[in-house]
């Protein structure tokens, strides 16, 4: 068995939403002062590799840590949209059927858009990504999956149309899987694969990061 990475490194400074706190990373002890070296982390819960869970958008949500942990493993599909995702430009029903299976039920869909590979503290990422339409969001809560993720900060990108697929997505009880990246091999294994992505157990929190993995069997 191996395992194929998909998360986004922290780091101090590193890219993330620009409507959140930086990320900072400070040494509070080091070698050989101290004996040991601890750095302090400050940075918002929705930074790097994360899940959304529904308490994020809706007052009365269930938290990250009241979903079973079983749910953060299982088939996953990944909807190829690289050649058709444009800044500030929707992903599209039509755009996800063509490039997923019929059959979605209780499966996990992954959206390749190719921002991943763009990560950085630019216009274009930070604040033009293509972004899943409420019509889009709409279709993957008809299909019955258990989560969604995107290789961005953010489903549903920065504007007006925001809020809407978030509500419907985790008004569903589907969870969100943000900052994903996706190395190239991925697109050449067969579909589904095999997904894990176990959050940290943050009680009664609106989200929580994860180290998102492929596994291949060998």
């Amino acid at each position: 068995m191996r395992l194929i990475d998909l998360s986004q490194p922290m780091y101090d400074g590193s890219p993330n939403c620009p409507t959140h706190p930086p990320v900072k990373s400070e040494l509070i002890a080091d070698h050989p002062k101290d004996g040991w070296r601890v750095e302090l982390l400050t940075l918002a819960n929705h930074t790097g590799s994360h899940i959304d869970a529904p308490l994020h958008k809706l007052a009365d949500g269930i938290s990250v840590d009241q979903f079973p942990l079983e749910s953060f493993v299982g088939k996953a599909h990944i909807a190829d949209l690289r050649s058709v995702c444009r800044a500030n430009e929707p992903i599209t029903r039509e755009q996800l059927s063509q490039r997923l299976p019929a059959e979605l039920k209780d499966r996990i869909v992954l959206l390749a858009t190719g921002w991943g590979d763009k990560r950085a503290k630019t216009k274009e990422w930070l604040w033009e990504p293509p972004y899943l339409s409420n019509d889009a969001a709409k279709f993957l809560v008809e299909k019955g999956i258990r989560g969604v993720g995107i290789d961005h900060y953010s489903v549903a990108g920065i504007g007006e149309h925001n809020p809407t697929t978030h509500t419907i997505l985790l008004g569903s009880k589907i969870w969100i899987l943000e900052e994903l990246r996706f190395p190239a091999e991925v697109f050449t294994l067969p579909q589904p694969l095999q997904l894990w992505c176990l959050p940290i157990n943050l009680r009664f929190h609106s989200g929580s990061f994860t180290r998102p993995v492929i596994v291949v069997e060998d």
